[in-house]
């Protein structure tokens, strides 16, 4: 079907969507509560909520509980429900969640949540609140603990591979990231406890590799700094058990011989303690409340001892397990002789010693009536930004909808020139998420005809339209963004990322072929489309794609006249060039150019040329289309032995770019950069190039991170060759590859770049 265009109607999508859930176009953004299937309330006796018979505790807060059951799919769904009798509220079947920070619910992408990397927040206590999703990915971290609706303390992975405690908070479409200063330089492994009053206890791993221990600190996430250290002998990273009150932080640990235990420190008197447990496969719980610790197992009535005085107290509550909240109370799923199973809160009393409160009787929640949701787009799972060259050429998006009956049609626009891609998406196998996986492809009318093409980079509409199978009803619809780069190629003249390789025929047309950007290893290398981009260059003695000379985006092009006169196009980023700029005069003594490579490492193209005398010369890129070059610097003598010379990039891994010199015997040479714009003493590559017209440094043909190298001019089906380079200096090539370009026209071309 014809999707409506994209304008005016996008802009307002995209708005709404940004004023609903608050996180910046191209995240990943839960629809709202008010928008998810709700369950209708449980009845209550005696004023107590409903714990749901037949699940299991997965955390409580200050407002209400999480509780989980499983499906026939052996997925976990999960659900809020409120001690108040409110209604519960389904949460969907998450991979991983936490709780924590009042009444905040983390729903994470792993069944860990240490391995979080793309969490949304819920805050339970407004239950209609909008959702907030942040991309812990992109900062390379993962969570370690929840501090407010809008922020979570993570774990992030500087530049120097160093792991750092920082706080990240969403703030609209902006996510903002800072340090927690006072930690080892050295910490790993972070993990933490509930937040309570902007204090949170952090565990971590530090010392030397061969002697790492553990340790623990209070940390005051509003000033951003450590208040209190504490020495464990383990880091105790997937044991968790970190929690503290106004009297005591406690941890747990493990010791081969004594089994389970909780070690305590007194906050006043700095005076540390161990309460063992017993065996660790009795699975023990604990939760601290005060100064008492509550601690059992399935077979074991819970207790509290008092870590002040050693004081036991037995609760009456036989239990399996126990979830602490931030409010500093425990509470322990279980049954009680006097009023039977459910849930029941341990608190500490006005004298100081534990309260139990039975706070949900275990039941059957009503089933809730049955209705069809309107079809609606309630998730969508599109990146930001992205760079093909980084994800194997694999972009996923995705959409979940409120039903599995429709099929939904996506349509990406890139904004600046109108091209499309289009795609019609059909229900998943399971679940509500209609994905696909785009390899930046994008269908394009070419002189050749319709072909596929590397989508352009750029800025992209995202829109997706869901339709009912049945016809019924109005479409849903959304609009996002989503912005697309590619490594940068200096032989890309259409901004797509894939090289592009100038020719010009016996007439003086020059053409432009456009390869595709991702080639198999070792199969053959592929054309999309070649296009004319116009004649009178049969003046040029020589015509040469010399990179980024004139500062824009995209790579330009240099020619010499018949008189010597040097000239620039500046490459527009759409396959086309900019009226020529004169940039030079008394060229006409040079016999041999070759650019695009830089040469002395600072960020610039530059080129090389050789004149009559077998003299090298070295012009250094400046960046300013006016004078694209320096004056010139002699490199060496005796280069009169070459008939040829190609730029090829830095295909042997040293300083900077490389040359390789053709000799007319045939021999290739390589001349590795050294960085300062001249070259090591040359390596033979091998013999037999002489088969050939032209060498061009056709950039990365493959994404393999290595410049390649296009042989051209020889009969027969294969005009061409690639050779793919092996990042040696003494081998550099794989053996030659077909391609594609030039096929059965290896012959009509003379000028190749």
């Amino acid at each position: 079907m014809q999707l409506r265009s994209t304008g005016t109607r996008l802009a307002l999508a995209v708005t709404a969507v940004l004023a609903v859930t608050a996180v910046g176009a191209g995240t990943l953004a839960t629809a709202p509560a008010a928008f998810a299937a709700t369950a209708a309330p449980a009845e209550r006796t005696d004023g107590l909520a409903v714990f749901p018979e037949g699940s299991r505790l997965g955390g409580v807060a200050a407002s209400g509980f999480l509780s989980y059951s499983f499906a026939a799919d052996s997925t976990r769904n999960l659900l809020w429900t409120p001690y108040d009798g409110g209604t519960a509220i389904p949460l969907g079947a998450p991979e991983g969640w936490a709780s924590g920070a009042g009444d905040v619910v983390v729903l994470g992408d792993a069944s860990w949540s240490a391995e979080f990397r793309s969490i949304t927040l819920r805050d339970m206590a407004v239950p209609g609140a909008p959702s907030v999703a942040v991309d812990l990915g992109a900062l390379d971290a993962t969570f370690v603990a929840v501090l407010s609706p809008t922020s979570v303390l993570a774990q992030v992975t500087n530049e120097a591979g160093q792991a750092e405690l920082h706080v990240v908070t969403k703030s609209g479409a902006t996510t903002t990231s800072h340090r927690i200063s006072g930690l080892p330089a050295d910490a790993t492994d972070y993990f933490g406890s509930q937040a309570n009053d902007g204090t949170v206890l952090v565990g971590y791993e530090t010392g030397p590799e061969a002697n790492r221990t553990g340790g623990r600190a209070l940390v005051d996430v509003t000033a951003g700094t450590v208040t209190a250290t504490y020495a464990s002998p383990e880091s105790g990273f997937g044991y968790g058990g970190l929690e503290f009150s106004d009297s005591y932080v406690t941890w747990f640990g493990y010791e081969a011989g004594v089994g389970d235990s909780i070690t305590s420190v007194d906050r006043r008197t700095g005076t540390e303690k161990k309460t063992v447990l017993g065996r660790h496969t009795d699975a023990w719980y604990s939760s601290l409340v005060g100064e008492w610790l509550v601690y059992g197992n399935a077979d074991t009535p819970a207790k509290a001892v008092s870590l002040a005085t050693g004081e036991i107290r037995e609760l009456g509550v036989t239990s399996a397990g126990v979830a602490g909240s931030t409010d500093g109370s425990a509470v322990l799923e279980g049954s009680r002789e006097a009023d039977g199973s459910g849930l029941f809160r341990v608190t500490a009393g006005a004298d100081g010693t534990p309260v139990v409160t039975r706070v949900a009787e275990t039941g059957e929640l009503p089933e809730p009536p049955v209705t069809v949701p309107p079809l609606a787009i309630e998730q969508v799972h599109v990146p930001e930004a992205v760079n093909p060259d980084k994800t194997g050429g694999k972009i996923t998006l995705g959409w979940t909808l409120s039903r599995a009956d429709a099929y939904l049609d996506v349509t990406l626009t890139h904004i600046a020139t109108g091209k499309e891609f289009r795609k019609r998406l059909t229900a998943p196998e399971s679940g509500t998420e209609f994905s696909f996986t785009w390899d930046g492809v994008i269908e394009d009318a070419t002189p050749d005809g319709i072909r596929d093409v590397d989508a352009p980079n750029g800025k992209y509409a995202v829109e997706a339209e869901a339709t009912l199978l049945d016809g019924t009803g109005e479409p849903a619809y959304q609009g996002w963004f989503t912005h697309l780069t590619r490594t940068y190629n200096p032989h890309d003249f259409n901004d797509n990322g894939s090289t592009d390789v100038l020719h010009r025929d016996a007439a003086g047309v020059l053409w432009r072929t456009d390869m595709r950007d991702r080639t198999p290893a070792f199969g053959e290398v592929r054309t999309a489309s070649t296009a004319r981009i116009g004649g009178g260059w049969g003046i040029y003695k020589q015509i040469e794609a010399v990179g980024n000379a004139g500062g824009a985006a995209t790579g330009d092009v240099t020619a010499v006249d018949g008189s010597g006169v040097q000239w620039l196009y500046l490459g527009k980023g759409d396959g086309t060039f900019a009226p020529r700029v004169k940039v030079g005069t008394g060229w006409g003594v040079y016999n041999k150019i070759a650019g695009g490579s830089d040469l002395d490492g600072d960020g610039r193209a530059d080129l090389v040329a050789t004149d009559a005398a077998g003299v090298l010369w070295f012009y250094k890129g400046t960046g300013n289309y006016a004078k694209p070059y320096a004056a010139r610097v002699r490199v060496g003598g005796g280069w009169q032995v070459y008939n040829h010379l190609a730029a090829v990039g830095n295909i042997a891994g040293t300083a900077a770019g490389d040359l390789v010199a053709r000799d007319t015997t045939g021999v290739l040479w390589l001349y590795q950069g050294n960085g300062r714009g001249g070259f090591a003493p040359r390596v033979k590559v091998g013999g037999g190039w002489g088969v050939y017209s032209q060498l061009v440094g056709a950039d990365d043909l493959n994404n393999n991170g290595s410049p390649d190298l296009i042989a051209y001019g020889t009969s027969g089906e294969y005009g061409a060759y690639v050779y793919r380079t092996t990042g040696s200096a003494t081998a550099p090539f794989y053996g030659r590859q077909t391609t594609g370009l030039f096929r059965n026209d290896g012959l009509s071309y003379n000028n190749v770049g």
